[in-house]
């Protein structure tokens, strides 16, 4: 998929476990680690909105586009 997902760089730049972001934005921590490893196929932005306030961050910050060669 082109779409890459660096949730995981900005977790560890913000030195937060999968747990403490998942119940600070209001989602299962399984339902985050679809997102961080990359398996998910949307994301509502409400819990882009949440994560990026978190997180401190934009949501180039956690979302890339890599074009497939």
């Amino acid at each position: 998929m082109a779409i890459v997902v660096n949730l995981d760089v900005m977790m560890a730049r913000r030195k937060i476990s999968l747990g403490e972001l998942a119940n600070r934005i209001g989602i299962t921590q399984a339902n985050l680690s679809i997102l961080k490893t990359g398996k998910a196929k949307a994301i509502r932005f409400s819990t882009l909105n949440a994560i990026c306030t978190v997180l401190e961050c934009q949501p180039a910050d956690i979302l890339e586009f890599r074009p497939e060669e």
